[in-house]
């Protein structure tokens, strides 16, 4: 919308709705509840849970993150997602009018609906989920040198031994828990740290040997991770300093990507540089880099979809936010860089 129709624009909307966010949370996600300075929820059809969380006051009032899904976003970014479908002229009209600025006319609008999640996990709190993630990591066997997990990136094209130095983010677990086929199996797992090196979360791979070749196990979904993991992230090559990202040195180049199968393929193409995953598409916009990093390439997927698309937006637009230089990359080929790489 124009300041010529005497509107505030798209930010200072979704700045006015934050201001009474319990009260939107509240209307925009039902089945929620407030736990402390958040509304948690299922997700963004509103349903109970705890898989999302809203922020309630402060400065980061109105920002919201699903941590099933990866996706985050601002107060009106959570209109968009709970009632038009992620269109935003929609959501900013539904806003202008729920807010009394103007009347917009009506909004057609569509609530999100429920995902049913296969093989749902218990609710837990973030300190319990926390705690499970650190103990999981620590149980699982830290050299991966010669493990189904060092083969199973070799089969992804990713030779581990060119790398300077073997990623310490990556552990083996022989016989991790899988609730979906309420059993054990071999696994790679990751630890997703946050600025300052806390452990925070566990990004979990099962793996299967099919005809002799380590791959995903055949799993609906074979990727999860335990805690909330939003901005932070894998930490997979240091790049030329050596230092930790929390020292990393004013001018550094850092990487930053989705996955951590196309950020291992970035690394060995790239010694040079400092990698990091974000384990999903919305962290990219949320991972917490140090004051002094001064410029980012995003390593982003070859996908169209138009989530995709806005979360990508999203993540440059936060970096650029906060004073960085922003760069996107793309693969030559395939989905990502791991295709290319392979």
């Amino acid at each position: 919308m124009s300041m010529a129709a005497n509107l505030p624009d798209a930010r200072e909307v979704s700045r006015m709705l934050a201001c009474n966010m319990e009260a939107l949370a509240a209307q925009l996600l039902p089945g929620g509840r407030r736990n402390g300075a958040e509304w948690v929820c299922g997700s963004v059809a509103g349903e109970p849970g705890g898989s999302m969380a809203v922020h309630l006051h402060g400065a980061k009032a109105g920002r919201w993150g699903d941590f099933a899904t990866g996706e985050t976003g601002d107060a009106l970014d959570l209109v968009a997602a709970v009632l038009t479908q992620g269109n935003a002229s929609e959501a900013y009209r539904w806003a202008v009018n729920y807010l009394g600025l103007r009347d917009m006319g009506a909004v057609a609008t569509r609530r999100a609906e429920v995902i049913q999640k296969q093989q749902a996990e218990p609710v837990e709190s973030d300190e319990k989920r926390q705690k499970a993630a650190l103990a999981m990591w620590l149980n699982a066997r830290p050299d991966i040198k010669g493990t189904p997990v060092e083969a199973y990136l070799a089969a992804r094209g990713i030779n581990l031994s060119a790398l300077a130095s073997m990623p310490r983010a990556l552990r083996f677990a022989p016989e991790h828990y899988c609730h979906e086929v309420k059993s054990r199996l071999p696994a790679m797992l990751a630890a997703i740290t946050s600025l300052d090196g806390v452990h925070i979360a566990t990004h979990q791979t099962w793996l299967a040997c099919n005809d002799g070749v380590w791959r995903k196990a055949p799993l609906q979904t074979p990727k999860k991770i335990r805690g909330a993991f939003l901005g932070g992230a894998v930490r997979l090559q240091r790049g030329a300093s050596g230092k930790t990202l929390k020292d990393s040195p004013a001018g550094e180049v850092i990487a930053i990507g989705e996955g951590i199968e196309t950020c291992l393929s970035v690394a060995l193409a790239c010694p040079e540089i400092r990698v990091l995953a974000a384990a999903s598409l919305g962290n990219m916009a949320s991972i917490q880099l140090p004051a002094q990093a001064q410029s980012v390439t995003l390593l982003a997927d070859n996908d169209t979809n138009p989530q995709a698309q806005r979360g990508l937006r999203r993540a440059v637009d936060a970096h650029m936010a906060a004073g960085r230089a922003v760069g996107v990359a793309r693969s030559p080929k395939g989905k990502d860089f791991n295709d290319a790489y392979a």
